[in-house]
């Protein structure tokens, strides 16, 4: 039997109930520990995976508050990155200090709110770049995307999407900034009204490098929660090589600067 294919999980989400969490529309989110995630991606063996890395995502319930990503990559270990929110007027200090933590990104929220607003994205996407070597992640539907916003977004020193830029629709708009080097997540297979197979087999042919996949755990308010089927899905639509790229090397390179996971 072959050995597990290792993974990098570009997108999931810690939800430790000894942090603070902010009502987003209405909604809090039940639990999801580390120790939860572990024991869930601990058993994707029998899918022919393992899960060697990944970035703890911060959600939109989650604010502006750090402790617990901190707390996560303290406990997950040095293959494992955060993407935090902040707002616009942190101090240089402070994000160098989250860079100390593990920190590697910025999100925009854009498709939920909680995060900082479009209106600040060049600035601080900038700023954290120049200052840190952070990327920036933008949740937003690609159909939102127009010329303008497009060429905000392309012209970023380093910039990804998630959850595929979420609908069909927006798919050219999608592909157009991945010919101008941004990358997407391959996540959220069952919260996205487009076909992921044939998203995942346009993006790679545009550019082999561009997607990530990523288990998006606990699948907060999605509609079909992630399921190892999903694995196969990405299987299905790649070549061997590719998968490669999409499973860890693409991400691990994109996050880390380097596709060797650390020793254990």
């Amino acid at each position: 039997m072959d050995s597990p294919a290792p993974v990098f999980d570009s997108h999931l989400h810690i939800i430790d109930p000894k942090h603070p969490l902010v009502e987003n529309d209405g909604y809090l989110p039940d639990p999801f520990t580390v120790d939860d995630y572990l024991v869930r991606v601990g058993n994707l063996g029998s899918s022919g995976v393992t899960v060697a890395g990944g970035a703890v995502v911060a959600g939109s319930f989650q604010g502006y508050d750090q402790c617990y990503l901190v707390d996560a990559l303290h406990t997950l270990g040095p293959d494992f990155v955060g993407v935090t929110q902040l707002p616009a007027d942190t101090s240089d200090d402070r994000i160098l200090e989250l860079d100390r933590d593990g920190v590697r990104a910025l999100r925009f929220n854009v498709a939920r709110g909680g995060s900082a607003v479009l209106d600040d994205l060049e600035h601080i996407a900038r700023r954290v770049h120049d200052l840190a070597g952070w990327h920036s992640e933008l949740y937003i539907d690609a159909r939102s995307i127009d010329e303008d916003l497009g060429n905000r977004i392309a012209e970023l020193p380093a910039v990804s999407i998630d959850h595929f830029g979420m609908h069909a629709e927006g798919l050219p708009d999608l592909l157009r900034l991945v010919e101008r080097g941004v990358k997407v997540k391959a996540t959220g297979f069952g919260r996205v009204a487009l076909d992921p197979a044939a998203a995942m087999r346009a993006i790679v042919d545009v550019d082999p490098t561009a997607l990530m996949v990523g288990t998006d755990l606990p699948s907060t308010r999605a509609p079909r929660p992630f399921d190892e089927s999903d694995f196969d899905v990405i299987r299905d639509a790649l070549s061997p090589e590719e998968l490669t790229a999409v499973f860890w090397d693409n991400a691990a390179g994109f996050y880390l600067g380097r596709t060797r996971a650390c020793s254990r």
